[in-house]
């Protein structure tokens, strides 16, 4: 594999846990800590926060260019998780498991394409993608699929997420 095409899989999956940190704060400060849910939400949020880290100092190491799209994803994530929390807790955890759904995906995709060629990247996405399981896990066992809606908001969650992707990888 290029290195235009590694460059690409990090600066996306880099944009990717920001927006995660960003959607995990915006219903954290619509919920606050004493909501249903809010302690498992802060839980993953620390995990987003640790994933985000290393693909930080792994893009500042391999000098790769961030997305162009980081102040969009840090307004459009917050909002979106302000949004879903203001719904209520199961569609906070409904937005939860349809992100991870699409990241499930997406970083179940890379790792096909990295093959071996990287072992410090493929650890990364497959230790990340491992996490990002269990908070789909953590979030349909608390009842993301009883969030009003659910079908058509999850849609639509994962629609923006392939999008997100899609302009990630290449702005």
């Amino acid at each position: 594999m290029n290195r235009a095409a590694k460059d690409r899989i990090l600066r996306v999956d880099q944009a990717g846990e920001y927006g995660a940190v960003r959607i995990y704060a915006g219903q954290l400060a619509v919920m606050g800590d004493r909501a249903p849910y809010s302690g498992e939400i802060r839980h993953m949020a620390e995990q987003e926060a640790e994933h985000r880290a290393k693909f930080d100092a792994l893009i500042a190491q391999r000098g790769v260019r961030p997305t162009a799209m980081q102040p969009f994803w840090h307004v459009a994530g917050f909002a979106l998780g302000a949004a879903t929390a203001l719904i209520g807790p199961k569609a906070a955890m409904a937005c939860t498991a349809a992100v991870e759904e699409e990241i499930d995906r997406h970083y179940s995709a890379q790792l096909d394409e990295l093959g071996g060629d990287d072992p410090e990247l493929s650890g990364m996405i497959e230790q990340f993608r491992d996490d990002e399981r269990e908070h789909r896990a953590t979030a349909l066992a608390a009842g993301a699929e009883q969030a009003p809606a659910y079908p058509l908001l999850a849609g639509a969650i994962r629609l923006g997420c392939r999008m997100a992707i899609k302009l990630a990888e290449r702005i």
